[in-house]
C-alpha cells in the first residue's frame, strides 16, 4: 500500500479473501485518522529498501574461491535442513529447490561425498514420482502443499520446469537412472505442444484452475476413470491406490507414486511382462480422454528471464539425452529471443505481439548464460556474439562499481524511490549470482578476463553468506565449485567435431567448456588449433595450456581426469 507520492507505507504477500475487507477498513481509518504514523512508516520503508546491500548483510569482499574444506563446513550446515525420509528441504509446503539439488551435484563431483548425491537422488525421485509431476502429460507444477509431494498448487511455471530440465539432465549424465531421462524428454513434449508460441518463445505458465475448480484437469472421478481406461481399468486404479471415494478429497483422484512403476507393481502383483507397454498404453488413454476436458487458462505473456531458463533447461536436456529434435527446438527459441526480443540492441523484458518494457537483471542474466551454452552445442558463434554484446550492455548499464554487484534495472530506467540488488537464491537464483555465472563462463569461452574479474568478484563478496547459510546462496555456492578447481577447456576440430561433442557431453563434467569448428574459428581458444593428420581432433586445455592433442573421446576424458 502506497501514498499519494508512491511511498510504500504496508505490505503484505497473501491475505485470505475473508480478511481482505477489514484490512481495507483499517487502511482507511489509519489514513484519515493516522496520516502523521503511515507518513512515518513510508520513510522508514525508504530508508530501509535504500540501505546498501553490502552494509545491510555486512558483506566483506573475501579473495580466493571457498576451498573444498569450506565448502565441506557449507555441506554439513545444510544437511539438517534436508529431509531424509522424503527429499526436499525438510519443511511443508515443499517446493522443488533447483538451485540447491545444483549445488549437490557440483559438490558431489568436486568431493565424491556419497552422502550430497543420496539427498539429489531421494529428491529426485520423489519430485518425479509424486503428484507434483503431471504423470499423463509432463512437466512439473509449482510446489506440493504437503510435506509427500503429494497434492500440487496445480500452476505449472516456465521458471520451474526449465531449472528442472537442467537438474535432471545433470542427475541422469551423472547416474544413468532412466526415470530421469524419461521425465526430461516428456517435459520436453509438453514445452513444445503446449508452451510455444507461434513466434518461437515460451508462455509463462498453465492456470491452476479450470471450470472453477483448482486441480480439476489433472484429477479424475472414479466414473471418469472407468470411462477413460476400459480393461486397463483394474489393474491401474490398484497400481495408484484410486478409489471412490478419492485418494485427495470430495472424490477425486490425482495421480501419484513413490517407487516407480514398475517396482510399485511387482510390490503389489500387478506385475507381467507386457507391463511397461501396458503402463504406456493407460497413460496414452487418460491424456486421450483429458484431452476432452475444459483446459487451464495459459498465461501467454513472453519473459525473457524465463525463457532463457527454459533454453538453458533445452541444452542441458539435449546435452543429457541428445535427442536432435531438443536442440532443433532450443535454436527455435533463440531465434525468437534475437528476432523478437531485442530493440536497438537492448534486451526486452516482455513479449506479447510486440516486445515491451526494458529488461531487467535476470532477463539478461538467463539470456546470456543460454546463449552461451547453446553455442556450446551448435558452435554457431553468432550465439556466443549476442551473449557478448549483452553483456557488454549490461555491465555498462546495470552495473554498480561501488558494491561490485548489477542493480535489477538499469541506470537509465525509469527512477524509483529505490534501486535494488538482489543478492538471495530461491525458487529462481537470485538475478546477481546467475549474472555472475553467466560472465564466468562467458568470459571464459571468449578469453575476457573483464568478465571473469566482475564475475569473481561478484562470488567472493557472498563468500560470508555461503559459509553461514548457504540454502537462501546455493546457485553462488554452485558457482564456487566452479571457481574452485581450473576448467576444463575442450576444443574440437574438424569434420566430426559436433559427433565428438555429442559423446562428451553425455558424461556430467561440470566445469567444463567445449568449443568447436570443422576448419578454423577467430575465438581466442581456438587459434593454433587444427585437425591433426586430416582426423577430427580434441584439445584438452587448463588455464590455456593444452595437452597433447587426441582423437577420441576416450582419450580426452582420460586427460580431464588425470589433471
Amino acid at each position: 500500500f502506497l501514498l499519494e507520492d508512491a511511498k510504500p507505507f504496508y505490505g503484505l504477500t497473501y491475505l485470505p479473501p475473508a480478511n481482505w475487507m477489514e484490512l481495507l477498513k483499517s487502511i482507511e481509518n489509519a489514513y484519515h485518522n493516522h496520516y502523521d504514523a503511515l507518513r512515518k512508516s513510508a520513510e522508514g520503508f525508504a530508508e530501509a529498501l535504500n540501505e546498501s546491500e553490502i552494509r545491510k548483510y555486512g558483506l566483506v569482499h573475501t579473495p580466493g574461491a571457498l576451498s573444498v574444506d569450506e565448502l565441506d563446513v557449507t555441506f554439513e550446515r545444510l544437511k539438517p535442513h534436508f529431509d531424509s525420509e522424503k527429499g526436499g528441504m525438510n519443511r511443508a509446503p515443499k517446493f522443488p529447490m533447483p538451485v540447491i539439488f545444483k549445488f549437490l551435484l557440483r559438490y558431489f563431483d568436486l568431493t565424491q561425498n556419497p552422502e550430497a548425491l543420496r539427498h539429489v537422488e531421494l529428491s529426485l525421485n520423489r519430485i518425479a514420482l509424486g503428484g507434483i509431476y503431471d504423470h499423463v502429460g509432463g512437466g512439473w507444477a509449482r510446489y506440493s502443499v504437503d510435506d509427500e509431494w503429494f497434492i500440487p498448487h496445480f500452476e505449472k511455471m516456465l521458471y520451474d520446469n526449465g531449472q528442472l530440465l537442467s537438474v535432471y539432465a545433470d542427475a541422469f549424465r551423472l547416474t544413468g537412472n532412466p526415470l530421469y531421462r524419461q521425465r526430461i524428454l516428456q517435459t520436453c513434449d509438453w514445452l513444445k505442444s503446449e508452451m510455444l508460441s507461434p513466434e518461437g518463445g515460451f508462455y509463462s505458465a498453465l492456470d491452476a484452475d479450470s471450470e472453477g475448480i483448482e486441480g480439476r484437469f489433472y484429477t479424475w472421478t472414479f466414473v471418469e476413470l472407468k470411462e477413460a481406461l476400459g480393461d486397463d481399468f483394474d489393474w491401474f486404479v490398484s497400481l495408484y491406490d484410486f478409489t471412490e471415494e478419492g485418494n485427495w478429497e470430495n472424490g477425486w483422484n490425482h495421480l501419484h507414486l513413490v517407487m516407480p512403476p514398475a517396482e510399485t507393481a511387482r510390490m503389489k502383483g500387478l506385475a507381467h511382462a507386457d507391463f511397461e507397454q501396458r503402463y504406456t498404453t493407460a497413460l496414452e488413454k487418460l491424456a486421450g480422454f483429458r484431452a476432452g476436458k475444459i483446459r487451464p487458462g495459459v498465461d501467454d505473456k513472453i519473459l525473457a528471464a524465463w525463457n532463457g531458463l527454459a533454453l538453458r533447461g533445452l541444452v542441458d536436456a539435449y546435452r543429457a539425452v541428445g535427442n536432435e529434435e531438443l536442440r532443433e527446438l532450443a535454436v527455435i527459441n533463440a531465434r525468437f529471443l534475437r528476432d523478437h526480443m531485442l530493440v536497438d540492441g537492448k534486451l526486452m523484458r516482455t513479449f506479447k505481439k510486440q516486445a515491451r518494457i526494458p529488461a531487467f537483471l535476470d532477463d539478461y542474466a538467463a539470456v546470456i548464460d543460454a546463449l552461451s551454452s547453446l553455442y556450446q552445442i551448435t558452435f554457431d558463434e553468432s550465439w556466443l556474439q549476442l551473449a557478448d554484446q549483452l553483456a557488454t550492455d549490461v555491465i555498462a548499464r546495470y552495473l554498480d562499481e561501488e558494491s561490485g554487484f548489477f542493480f535489477y534495472s538499469a541506470k537509465d530506467a525509469e527512477q524509483l524511490i529505490a534501486r535494488k540488488i538482489e543478492l538471495f537464491d530461491n525458487v529462481i537464483p537470485a538475478s546477481n549470482s546467475m549474472m555472475a555465472e553467466a560472465l564466468f563462463v562467458l568470459g571464459q569461452i571468449l578469453d575476457k578476463q573483464p568478465y571473469l574479474d566482475i564475475a569473481t568478484k561478484m562470488a567472493e563478496n557472498v563468500t560470508r553468506l555461503i559459509t553461514s547459510d548457504v540454502q537462501w546462496v546455493a546457485n553462488w555456492a554452485a558457482l564456487h565449485c566452479l571457481i574452485a578447481t581450473p576448467t576444463a577447456e575442450i576444443a574440437f576440430v574438424g569434420n566430426g567435431a559436433d559427433e565428438l561433442r555429442k559423446d562428451l557431453d553425455r558424461f556430467f563434467i561440470p566445469n567444463k567448456i567445449t568449443l568447436g569448428a570443422t576448419d578454423y574459428s577467430d575465438l581466442p581458444l581456438m587459434k593454433g588449433k587444427v585437425a591433426v593428420d586430416g582426423k577430427t581432433t580434441i584439445y584438452v586445455c587448463f588455464n590455456k595450456a593444452c595437452r597433447m592433442p587426441v582423437h577420441n573421446v576416450e582419450e580426452a576424458l582420460r586427460l580431464i581426469q588425470t589433471f
